[in-house]
């Protein structure tokens, strides 16, 4: 299955009484949550995912959170109506001017400009996300609609710009770069969208694979994964004698006592004693077998 599959199946409305999501929004659960998937009866429509098992809804779609429809996309051979710039612009601190910017962006026709100065790193940016559903409901309406920024940087970096790239081409959204290495004008389904994705996809691999080997280089060198280890063999010992009496790992939990670390003093979660238990029974398991060979 592709990126734009989601799309393809939002063509239509879905046919599931109990959903009836519009064209142009996900599927929607009984209990009024964007569903993980899409229904079979609305992917079945596209004849290109009839034999598919499912089709799940993207993130950009956010499953699981509160369904609010969204804006039906115009009807197909449309042409756009008009166009529309929207501009952002951001300041890594509060001491830096957007004065540079905000110019800029004025000079070049901008209908909207919005502006925050917060941290690249920050995870949430109200008045990008402001900017992006703008765009959205205007693109959605048939008019075309470009973000402007002064500088790809001023939207994010690596994986971060990857994704925000990834989300205005299923909007359709044009992206402009006044200055720097992606100065110019850029169509959602130009050059610059298509290698946006593909280093998205790279810098995911690439992250996972050095994740897989740290991981591993630590287990050689005999390190722990994880947090600090908060259990020790007296814990060990006095949770197996307390499971032995049919204790549950809450009640055996709420009677043993962290003696190291950040944590010492407060009793160990549940979830790390059933942890510890396993272990140990995995290890016994393990020397009873290399015994009988």
């Amino acid at each position: 299955m592709s990126d734009d599959d989601f799309l393809r199946v939002e063509a239509a409305d879905c046919p599931m009484s109990s959903c009836a999501a519009p064209a142009g929004s996900p599927c929607r659960t009984g209990k009024g949550k964007v569903a993980v998937q899409y229904h079979t009866a609305r992917f079945r429509l596209v004849p290109s995912l009839a034999k598919a098992l499912n089709v799940p809804t993207p993130a950009l779609r956010k499953p699981g959170s509160v369904w609010v429809e969204l804006p039906r996309p115009a009807a197909a051979g449309t042409k756009p109506s008009g166009h529309a710039k929207i501009g952002y612009a951001r300041a890594s601190t509060v001491r830096q001017s957007l004065a540079t910017q905000l110019d800029s962006l004025k000079a070049t026709g901008v209908t909207r400009i919005f502006s925050e100065k917060i941290s690249t790193r920050a995870t949430i940016r109200p008045e990008l996300d402001k900017a992006i559903d703008l765009a959205r409901e205007m693109r959605a309406s048939g008019i075309a609609v470009t973000l402007v920024v002064h500088e790809h940087k001023r939207l994010g970096r690596g994986l971060a710009l990857a994704e925000l790239a990834e989300q205005l081409r299923a909007y359709d959204v044009g992206l402009e770069f006044l200055t720097g290495e992606l100065q110019g004008t850029h169509d959602p389904s130009g050059v610059v969208f298509t290698v946006l994705a593909a280093l998205s996809g790279m810098e995911r691999e690439y992250i996972r694979d050095r994740t897989l080997e740290g991981h591993e280089s630590a287990r050689r060198n005999g390190k722990t994964i994880g947090g600090a280890a908060v259990t020790d063999p007296a814990m060990l010992s006095m949770a197996l004698h307390l499971r032995d009496q049919d204790h549950s790992l809450r009640e055996i939990a709420a009677q043993l006592v962290i003696t190291k670390g950040k944590k010492k003093g407060q009793h160990p979660s549940p979830a790390t004693v059933m942890r510890l238990l396993r272990e140990h029974d995995e290890q016994i398991t393990a020397e009873a077998a290399s015994s009988s060979v």
